[in-house]
C-alpha cells in the first residue's frame, strides 16, 4: 500500500484530514456488512451514555462485519511476519459526537493474541481472541468464528451480487459506511481515533448466515429479517492515534 495515494484524495470526507501523522496502515479484504435495524432504546441502554446514538430516519442500526486484514504495519516499519495478517469480526453501531459521525464497537474478534493486547492497551477497544477460518473461492467467502470461552459464534457464506456502485450522500448505504472515526469510552471519558480511506467500493451482497450469536452475547436481539448486506473486496486504511475527545 502507498499511503500517499490515499492521502491525496480527501474531498469525500465529512471533515478535514487529521493534522498529525497517521501511525498505522492496514488493508481490509473480502468484507461483508450485514446490517439490521434496531430500536434506538435497545441500543441506548447498551451504549455508554456519554455517546449520543446516531440514527437514520429515527432507526438505529447494528452491523456484524466479517473480513480479513493484511499489510498491517506501523508507520515507518514494514509488515511483521505472522503479525501483519489475520481475520477480524466486529459488532458495531453508530454514534455521533460534536458533529463527527463514527462507529462504536460492542466487540471485535481476532485470532491474534498480540492484536488483542495492543488494541485493548492503546485503543481501549473490546477485542477478544477467537478461533477463525476464512476460505476464499474467487469472490465467494466461507467465514467461521467462535470466540474462546464464549457463546459468540458466526458462520456464513457470502459473496457480491452486483458490480461496485458509488453510494451518494444521503442514502442509507453511504450513511452506514462512510464514517471516518471510532469512539470508545473509558472511566467516563470519550476517546476518538480518526481513520482515512477512499470511498467504499460497495457491492450489493448475498449471504447464507448459518450461525450468528455475535449480537445476542452483548444483549441485543436482532430482528428475524434479512439484513441489508454489502460487500467490499479491498480497502486500504490509515489509522491515527486515540485521543481524548471529552
Amino acid at each position: 500500500m502507498d499511503p500517499a495515494y490515499i492521502l491525496r484524495e480527501s474531498s469525500h470526507r465529512p471533515w478535514a484530514l487529521p493534522t498529525g501523522p497517521w501511525i498505522m496502515a492496514q488493508t481490509w479484504k473480502d468484507l461483508l456488512f450485514a446490517h439490521w435495524p434496531v430500536a434506538p432504546n435497545v441500543l441506548r441502554a447498551l451504549v455508554p451514555p456519554e455517546l449520543p446514538l446516531d440514527t437514520y430516519d429515527g432507526t438505529a442500526w447494528l452491523a456484524v462485519t466479517p473480513f480479513h486484514m493484511t499489510g498491517i504495519r506501523a508507520r515507518g516499519l514494514p509488515p511483521i511476519p505472522r503479525l501483519s495478517r489475520f481475520p477480524e469480526l466486529n459488532v458495531r453501531t453508530y454514534v455521533i459526537l460534536d458533529g463527527k459521525p463514527g462507529v462504536y464497537f460492542f466487540s471485535l474478534d481476532v485470532t491474534s493474541r498480540m492484536a488483542v493486547w495492543g488494541a485493548r492497551t492503546f485503543y481501549r477497544l473490546p477485542y477478544f481472541r477467537a478461533h477463525m477460518r476464512v476460505q476464499l473461492r474467487n469472490d465467494s467467502v466461507d467465514y467461521a468464528s467462535r470466540r474462546l470461552a464464549s457463546e459468540a459464534e458466526f458462520r456464513a457464506h457470502y459473496d457480491p451480487a452486483k458490480p461496485v456502485q458509488a453510494r451518494r450522500p444521503g442514502t442509507i448505504e453511504h450513511w452506514l459506511t462512510e464514517r471516518y472515526c471510532l469512539y470508545t469510552v473509558s472511566r467516563g471519558h470519550v476517546y476518538r481515533a480518526e481513520i482515512h480511506h477512499l470511498p467504499w467500493p460497495l457491492q450489493d451482497a448475498r449471504a447464507h448466515i448459518e450461525i450468528n450469536t455475535m449480537a445476542s452475547v452483548s444483549g441485543i436481539l436482532l430482528p428475524a429479517t434479512t439484513p441489508l448486506m454489502h460487500f467490499a473486496k479491498k480497502l486500504d486504511v490509515l489509522v491515527w492515534p486515540l485521543y481524548r475527545a471529552r
